[in-house]
């Protein structure tokens, strides 16, 4: 689950991280308020999307009167944010975070994430933060400092000091930055992240390091551990079909593509749109219906498929294990019966009772195109 930089500058402060004074505003007026709260001559409005990028596509703007924050906000709040990482529909403004302006003398990057091909968490650090980091690790990768954590034994004092020393924070500054390093591998543990940023984290003028920007992810798999955190999500970050997917217990994603797909399992999924692709066609989505899928689930499946306006033809492949082919084929064609289908649809079926499914499907008078193999469901896809 993501949230918002207010939200993640929040939990950095309850454990003791410094951050800018700032708060959020959805409004231009409320953002004019909390920029005379805060008082000085400089602020900075930066709008509150599940994103980075924001600089660059306009999403950030730095002003020196309380007047321009207000029209900054009113500028940034509803526009329809575009970034590297909102693909090209981009995503709608709702809030802004104001805060103050700072001095910046330095910029580093301060994160903890999991590293899976080891297996367990890793600390980095680098002495140039800023919006270049991932450049800089495909570029220079001898410029950005690990750690790597043994869970049972948390984060050491030397291995702090080992990556504030490596990113080279004033020596005065040490015993300050080694804490931050703490704090945040504590909250990074405690919290079931897969992923705690800051970047950049700022020398000011006046030699204080504070979290400039910040990023927290957490594991949806341990959010039963964290209700008071579900408070944070905010669903207007999610693709509307994504957040009625979710809804019905369906693992949906939606893409760019034009072949819909319905599969049971992530791992058959990833290989049907691999399918799609040697078929010369793109995914328009990643469904995983499960093991236990009703004819509910896979009925309202195919309605969310369907409310894709690019979707011109859908494939089904299922492997019936703990979900038997003939339930399955018994669900599509009642979900058929019910939805209005207007596209060709391949059902490619094999494993428990799959003579019993292809039979189902032969005889239900619905016009499906059944496949016998992985090869000639791509064959078919193909020619849709």
């Amino acid at each position: 689950m993501k949230i918002h930089e207010y939200q993640a500058k929040q939990i950095l402060s309850k454990f003791g991280i410094p951050v800018p004074r700032g708060s959020v505003a959805r409004d231009a007026e409320e953002a004019r308020k909390i920029a005379e709260q805060i008082g000085g001559s400089r602020w900075v409005v930066k709008a509150q999307i599940h994103a980075g990028g924001r600089g660059k596509g306009g999403g950030v703007r730095v002003v020196e009167t309380v007047k321009a924050v207000a029209e900054a906000a009113r500028e940034i709040l509803n526009m329809t944010l575009v970034t590297p990482q909102t693909g090209p529909r981009g995503k709608r403004v709702r809030k802004v975070l104001v805060e103050e302006g700072l001095a910046i003398k330095q910029e580093f990057y301060v994160g903890a994430a999991i590293d899976r091909a080891r297996q367990r968490p890793v600390l980095i650090a680098s002495s140039e933060g800023g919006m270049g980091i991932e450049e800089l690790a495909e570029s220079s990768p001898e410029r950005i400092i690990r750690e790597w954590i043994n869970v049972g034994l948390g984060l050491p004092a030397f291995q702090a000091r080992n990556l504030v020393f490596g990113m080279g924070i004033d020596p005065g500054l040490i015993r300050v930055g080694t804490g931050i390093f703490t704090q945040l591998y504590r909250l990074f543990d405690s919290l079931d992240c897969t992923l705690a940023e800051i970047n950049p984290l700022v020398l000011t003028d006046d030699n204080h390091l504070l979290a400039l920007d910040a990023k927290i992810e957490f594991d949806d798999n341990a959010l039963y551990r964290h209700k008071d955190l579900l408070e944070l999500d905010d669903p207007y970050e999610l693709d509307p079909l994504e957040l009625e997917a979710s809804r019905h217990r369906l693992n949906y994603i939606h893409l760019e593509g034009d072949i819909g797909i319905m599969v049971n399992g992530a791992g058959l999924a990833m290989a049907t749109m691999d399918l799609i692709k040697q078929a010369g066609a793109r995914p328009a989505n990643f469904l995983d219906v499960g093991g236990g899928a009703t004819t509910e689930m896979v009925t309202k499946g195919f309605e969310i498929i369907l409310a894709d306006k690019n979707v011109r033809g859908i494939l089904i492949n299922i492997f019936g294990g703990i979900l038997r082919c003939d339930v399955l084929a018994r669900g599509v064609v009642d979900a058929a019966k019910k939805v209005a289908i207007k596209v060709p649809v391949v059902v490619r079926l094999d494993g428990t009772n799959v003579q019993e499914g292809r039979r189902i499907l032969a005889q239900s008078d619905l016009d499906f195109i059944v496949a016998h193999s992985m090869a000639d469901a791509a064959e078919k896809v193909r020619r849709i």
